[in-house]
């Protein structure tokens, strides 16, 4: 039987470039080379798209990618619907008579893209033109869940907890600090989270007691991005985070972690420097399953599930929460459409576990299941406005008078 070729998109413009680099590397050794042809495709912080063996290993980003490395060629995707090429070229190249070549064809793909430019949907929308199945949340879920505040302001409609909060913009920083801090002030009070409305693992987060300290966070957050979500801080919290799998109505979520953060803020460093680079998210201190209780654990799967529903999401993601330990109030902090290393550590410590290599199945099926919906939408609805345009109707809509 033929194998599917399935390729694994990585990298990328954004700020958790390497963090990307990694989740996919880890991922690419557990891929069944019984089931499927491995296609890496790399996108570099320059933008420029590569495959190649080579890429499947660590040792070709340290310390840092080289474009021109034996059996890496640089390549371009095919836009054409369902042709799943990536392009290359021979010789000079377009402008010199070069010759065009097909280097790898995808018949479906994984991204495991962390930020802006690969989860924040624009990488989804390109899969949709090229009409390739792909094994993560479409377009407007993704869009939403990379943005911190249009998320809270869809899961406030939904009616999920959510902390109270205060959205700012760099053009009121730029115009007047003093008065955009006193806002703040008069909004939320200390301690407070600053963060950057479109970034993920903590990056130009920080935790604001004063003036001083909240002037300095938003100084921090706003040379990430231009909009900024300034949050109300849990007294005592305890943090605990949950995956889940599926798509449409096969859903189901993971054991409940607990990360062990050393401090009021899981910061980039906790995550992925201090704990072991290379290894991700997945080396993390954790406790599993978290000592929350049962009605609490089974209250946090069933309203990760959903989440996932609300968001329409596919494959695997992870929903962040924070609870209140004097109170047992349950806040949502956010939702990862492309977790950091695919919280694979979660799905093989749930009940019954599920390896890598399984997850990497369950994550193609969910893509094949999601193209094939999509193929029974009927896309050949006919009009004629077109017939009538020719026929001199060529006003369109806006012609038409009541």
């Amino acid at each position: 039987m033929k194998k599917m070729q399935l390729g694994v998109i990585f990298g990328s413009r954004s700020c958790e470039h390497e963090v990307s680099v990694i989740s996919a590397v880890q991922l690419m050794k557990y891929v069944n080379a019984e089931k499927y042809d491995l296609i890496p495709v790399y996108i570099s912080q320059e933008g420029a798209w590569f495959t190649g063996e080579p890429l499947k290993n660590m040792e070709s980003y340290i310390p840092r990618f080289n474009p021109g490395m034996a059996g890496v060629r640089r390549v371009q995707p095919d836009l054409t619907a369902k042709s799943g090429a990536l392009l290359s070229y021979t010789g000079q190249g377009l402008s010199g008579g070069g010759r065009q070549e097909i280097t790898a064809r995808l018949d479906c793909a994984i991204p495991v893209m962390h930020g802006l430019h690969g989860e924040d949907g624009s990488l989804q929308g390109l899969l949709e033109l090229m009409d390739i199945p792909y094994a993560s949340t479409g377009i407007g879920g993704s869009a939403i869940a990379m943005d911190k505040i249009l998320m809270k302001q869809f899961f406030r409609g939904c009616g999920f907890p959510v902390l109270d909060d205060m959205p700012v913009l760099r053009s009121a920083w730029r115009k007047d600090a003093v008065e955009l801090i006193k806002a703040v002030e008069q909004r939320l009070p200390y301690p407070v989270f600053v963060k950057p409305a479109t970034l993920g693992s903590s990056i130009g987060v920080s935790r604001a007691t004063d003036f001083k300290s909240l002037s300095d966070a938003l100084e921090l957050a706003f040379s990430f991005d231009r909009r900024v979500l300034v949050e109300e801080a849990v007294n005592r919290p305890i943090e605990v985070n949950c995956s889940v799998l599926g798509f449409d109505d096969q859903v189901r979520p993971s054991v409940v972690e607990m990360p062990i953060t050393g401090g009021d803020l899981l910061d980039f460093g906790a995550k992925y420097t201090r704990s072991g680079g290379s290894k991700g998210m997945a080396s993390l201190s954790r406790v599993v399953p978290a000592p929350i209780g049962e009605a609490m654990t089974a209250r946090i799967q069933a309203l990760s599930c959903e989440i996932f529903r609300a968001l329409d999401c596919k494959g695997v993601v992870r929903v962040d929460y924070m609870i209140d330990s004097m109170s047992d109030r349950l806040s949502i902090t956010e939702i990862n459409a492309i977790p950091g290393s695919l919280a694979f550590y979660l799905w093989n410590q749930s009940e019954p576990p599920i390896q890598y290599p399984e997850l990497i199945d369950s994550m193609v099926n969910c893509a094949m299941r999601a193209y094939e919906e999509k193929c029974e939408n009927d896309m050949a609805y006919r009009s004629d406005i077109l017939k009538h345009a020719a026929l001199g109707g060529a006003k369109g809509a806006k012609g038409a008078k009541a």
